[in-house]
């Protein structure tokens, strides 16, 4: 088993090995004992696949003394709302929970930003458990304590900064994804790596597993220099900018890490032909896109992705902080003025066109 340990505001251990959803009430108990209730919080899909009672996880669950209760929704960004949270919370409360009871995310990013906010949320916070069943999930969205749910205004634009408890990645559940999925989460994967630490493609299609320790290493190492994304980590928002924007555009129709990945893309284009960028990077994002056949989604009009780009929670007054790749293995932060986003954005589509 691997571990990996986070120092930020709540001290907590990612665990990493095969077969370990099977041992994860004997884990969790090692931190939060029973008797206690839980809420096990997926979509309808992953429990059908690991959350059902006649499954290992819950009976494990019960048979370590925990009540265990089910929350479950339908897949997809678009059930990340507040109306969702509000009914986890309404369930906990109806069940009697308190603050010593805790939320399991079990499932993709849309499951641990949900769960993780109605925990932060519910008695003004209690404890939550993360189990990532995704290859996004697994790389990103379950270890740094970032929560939150979609509102029309944009994505994750209702979100908190709440640390979870424990970690379980078994990464024997990425079997039971669709080869888009997997794309999907690849796609942070890269991110990692264009951000901080280029070997990590040398894992990529050879060991994903150890693709899925050295992304967490990267974020690990940011996390805990800016735990509440003040400075440096910012660079996590590596394609997230546009990114979120593609996918508000689409509807939430395109997946998140499609959307990064077009996002990087277009955003190292308009760095290179701006000349911000130390050594040019567009060229190998391009390289990826094509080894790994991404979607283009190429019916991009600048002037609404900029519009929805403008309202992101990366924007400082009246600027908006921009993340570029500086050379392979390295970006850097540079603020735009929110006036100038359409041309940046526009840039970057005609050169891709």
């Amino acid at each position: 088993m691997q571990k990996i340990t986070m120092h930020t505001s709540k001290t907590y251990d990612i665990l990493i090995e095969d077969g370990l959803l099977a041992s994860a009430a004997e884990l969790i108990a090692e931190i939060l004992p029973p008797p206690r209730k839980c809420c096990l919080v997926c979509d309808k899909t992953v429990y059908s696949l690991y959350g059902k009672p006649d499954l290992p996880l819950f009976a494990s669950l019960v048979g370590a003394g925990y009540e265990t209760n089910i929350c479950t929704f339908d897949p997809g960004e678009g059930s990340k709302t507040p109306h969702a949270a509000e009914e986890i919370c309404g369930i906990m409360a109806a069940k009697g929970f308190t603050r010593d009871d805790f939320i399991i995310a079990l499932g993709g990013g849309v499951s641990g930003d949900l769960a993780g906010f109605a925990a932060s949320v519910y008695m003004r916070g209690i404890p939550f458990v993360q189990i990532p069943t995704s290859l996004l999930a697994m790389a990103d969205s379950s270890v740094g304590g970032k929560t939150g749910v979609n509102t029309d205004a944009g994505k994750n634009m209702i979100g908190t900064f709440w640390q979870p408890s424990l970690v379980l990645i078994d990464p024997a559940t990425l079997d039971t994804l669709e080869h888009d999925e997997l794309l999907n989460g690849l796609a942070e994967i890269i991110k990692a790596g264009f951000v901080a630490d280029g070997t990590i493609f040398d894992c990529i299609g050879e060991d994903i597993s150890e693709a899925i320790v050295k992304a967490i290493k990267v974020k690990k190492a940011i996390v805990e220099a800016d735990e509440r994304e003040s400075g440096s980590r910012r660079l996590l928002n590596f394609g997230h900018t546009i990114g979120h924007a593609i996918e508000k555009y689409s509807g939430y129709t395109v997946p998140h890490g499609f959307a990064v990945m077009n996002g990087m893309y277009l955003t190292a284009l308009a760095a290179d032909d701006l000349e911000w960028s130390l050594t040019p990077v567009s060229g190998l994002i391009r390289d990826v896109i094509d080894a790994f056949a991404y979607p283009k989604y190429g019916d991009y009009k600048a002037a609404q992705l900029a519009e929805a780009a403008a309202g992101d929670k990366k924007r400082v007054s009246d600027n908006i902080v921009i993340v570029y790749p500086d050379q392979p293995g390295r970006c850097k932060t540079k603020e735009l003025p929110v006036s100038e986003l359409e041309d940046f954005i526009a840039r970057g589509v005609r050169l891709w066109k």
